[in-house]
């Protein structure tokens, strides 16, 4: 134990020590205990800074009478509710869905504070022209696609905003345009005008020529007789189906070469310029339901011919394809011309000039008498299967095969109105 003691004492007096520096060390000389207010993170986020979007708080506001989903904050559905009034649209709302009500009029109130609105979709609704307050879209600057169809405007909307890209005004009664309604309409890609109640008068001024961007015109089921004049170089996709036009201009696509489907069924086209489709461009082509007697010329690139329902004869491969260049086959693959005049199938000769032509769809042919006759081939198929390799146009089990099983004449625009006869 003699030993022991003096080691005891001396670890004794270094743990007071140690114990005593401990006590009276000062932490908040070197480590603050507040932030210091000079202190700024890498990106500075304030609410009231723009930064081009709606700052969203954690929880966001919705109107009693419509649903906005969690993972969609920015959206706000009101459609089918029974709704007769529009209501106030909260400012961080983008898109706007009040389809299927009973809503009449548009008042400027309910979007006072709605700036950030790129989408509206009011159709299927009773809205009038007169029920519009004047205006009211032309204040939201963000707005990119607005629906108006199936309503009873009367009249083109006017004013609208620059911003907007798509515009939907089918199933109306559109009888009246106001001078330069559509000329701020620079943004425009799509333009849907079916049933309404257009007549040539309206169009004579080239109210479409302005729209620079244009693609897709729809002016299906209206009361035009004659062309639209003036339409913009840009456009790609043409509905004009139902109307009263008997007729088509001499050089009047010289200026279209974009065009990529013209639909032109249910006309009273008779006697048209022989290359007037000839087209660079063109690949869906429309003109059943018409009153053509001969074929026309049929530029390289169109895939889809539908020429039901016209006078036609005979079809003069000749006069479809005058020369071949073997480097630069032309691209036609699906032709239908039942309920013609037709007495006999087409000359094989065709299929050196079009050796993409896989089916020709006869159908009924209808007599000099009216009555409705068959020919031997009324679905001609060709490329068949392994298991197929018999002649098909020969199987009585094909003889009554629709041409929708065969070609769909909508495929290109989900927003094409065709009747179903």
């Amino acid at each position: 134990m003699g030993f022991l003691s003096p080691i005891f004492v001396i670890f004794f007096f270094l743990g007071v020590k140690v114990h005593c520096q401990h006590e009276t060390y000062q932490w908040d000389e070197d480590y603050d205990q507040e932030l210091d207010d000079d202190y700024q993170t890498g990106f500075p986020f304030h609410q009231n800074v723009d930064y081009g979007v709606p700052f969203y708080q954690y929880t966001l506001g919705c109107v009693s009478e419509c649903f906005c989903p969690t993972n969609f904050p920015s959206s706000m559905y009101c459609d089918n509710r029974k709704l007769k009034t529009i209501p106030n649209i909260p400012m961080h709302i983008q898109q706007l869905y009040l389809q299927f009500n009973e809503i009449e009029a548009v008042t400027a109130n309910s979007f006072i504070n709605a700036t950030y609105l790129k989408e509206i979709n009011l159709s299927h609704n009773k809205i009038k022209s007169q029920k519009i307050d004047y205006g009211v879209f032309a204040k939201l600057p963000n707005l990119l696609q607005l629906h108006l169809e199936h309503n009873n405007l009367e009249e083109f909307p006017f004013p609208l905003p620059k911003s907007l890209e798509r515009l939907l005004l089918g199933y109306n009664e559109i009888s009246k345009l106001q001078t330069n309604a559509m000329d701020g309409l620079v943004n425009l890609t799509m333009l849907d005008l079916c049933y309404n109640h257009l007549h040539d008068s309206l169009l004579k001024d080239k109210i479409f020529a302005k729209m620079e961007k244009l693609m897709q015109l729809n002016l299906c089921n209206n009361r035009l007789e004659s062309m639209p004049p003036g339409l913009p170089s840009s456009l790609m996709y043409l509905s004009l189906e139902n109307n009263s036009i008997s007729s088509i201009p001499e050089k009047y696509f010289d200026k279209l070469p974009k065009l990529h489907a013209l639909r032109l069924s249910h006309n009273k086209l008779q006697d048209i310029p022989y290359n007037i489709f000839n087209l660079p461009n063109l690949v869906e082509l429309s003109v059943g339901h018409n009153k053509l007697k001969q074929a026309f010329y049929i530029p390289r690139n169109l895939e889809h011919l539908y020429l039901q329902n016209n006078e036609i004869e005979k079809m003069n491969p000749t006069v479809m394809c005058p020369s071949i260049d073997p480097l630069h086959h032309h691209h036609l693959t699906y032709i239908r011309v039942d309920q013609n005049k037709l007495k006999e199938p087409i000359s094989s000769y065709i299929f050196f000039c079009f050796p993409h032509i896989h089916t020709i769809y006869y159908g009924e042919q209808r007599s000099a008498n009216g009555q409705t006759i068959q020919l031997r081939t009324q679905v001609f198929r060709r490329f068949q299967d392994d298991d197929d390799e018999s002649e098909d146009h020969d199987d009585p089990d094909n003889a009554h095969e629709s041409p929708e099983q065969e070609g769909a004449e909508g495929h290109f625009d989900p927003h094409y109105y065709e009747n179903q006869e």
